[in-house]
């Protein structure tokens, strides 16, 4: 072993801050991207099981995935893959980790050791610009290990500290894509290029089931990210003291 090489960063919680959301039919997919079941797409978008399903349908983001989690009564910033979003090689990242160590305070008030709030952050544009009518952080779930938070208490709980959650499009019975979809635009985030989707929810007996998504087949992934588009980044917001012409 090479002993000049770093040590591979550690996870705090062990394991990703966040996983993926598996797609709806006719959503737009990456290689590497998975789908719902059929039985499932149907729960969703069709006939519920039964009086127990509820389907809450929120606007979709489009920035990058981040949470806050409290581990031995300490605030750690981190990405989605579970690493400390201070150790990230993006800029975007570190200021993450800035913006919350300056409010510490309403995270501290939202959090119970050993909870996570996950969520977008859209300082730089990845495939959607968006001019923010509100702060770069979106908060959509609050978790304890892999267990979701319903809705409405993350809705409620992060009002109480004033953190912006995404719309909700649709609450109640299954709800079609197409019926989503027609009540897609206008967004409430801002989002110059069109909302690029959303994200389903179905809850039952009080808990959260499972997710699903649906992405707009003609969204193109990342191209105002720079090693993509060739280009300089492209922001949607910047901590006070950076030039804002890069907005």
């Amino acid at each position: 072993m090479d002993s000049s090489s770093s040590p591979k960063p550690e996870k705090p919680l062990g394991h990703r801050a966040y996983g993926s959301i598996p797609h709806l039919p006719g959503s737009r997919r990456g290689p590497a991207d998975k789908g719902l079941s059929e039985h499932q797409a149907r729960i969703l978008t069709e006939k519920g099981r039964d009086r127990h399903d509820t389907i809450i349908v929120q606007e979709k983001l489009d920035g990058s995935c981040v949470g806050v989690a409290k581990i031995d009564d300490r605030l750690v910033a981190l990405i989605r893959a579970g690493f400390p979003a201070a150790g990230s090689n993006y800029k975007q990242h570190h200021a993450f980790a800035d913006w919350v160590e300056k409010h510490s305070a309403r995270f501290e008030a939202l959090l119970s050791e050993g909870e996570r709030v996950c969520g977008e952050w859209l300082m730089e544009a990845h495939g959607t610009i968006y001019q923010l009518t509100h702060e770069p952080f979106v908060a959509f779930d609050i978790l304890r290990g892999h267990d979701r938070t319903p809705a409405s208490e993350v809705t409620s709980r992060c009002a109480a500290v004033d953190l912006v959650t995404p719309r909700v499009i649709h609450a109640g019975r299954p709800v079609s894509i197409a019926e989503v979809l027609e009540k897609l635009e206008p967004g409430a985030h801002g989002a110059v290029d069109g909302v690029e989707g959303a994200v389903w929810r179905c809850e039952r007996k009080g808990a959260v089931d499972f997710l699903g998504k649906f992405v707009r087949p003609e969204k193109v992934d990342g191209k105002y990210l720079e090693n993509i588009s060739g280009g300089k980044p492209v922001y949607n917001w910047l901590p006070e003291g950076e030039d804002r012409s890069a907005l």
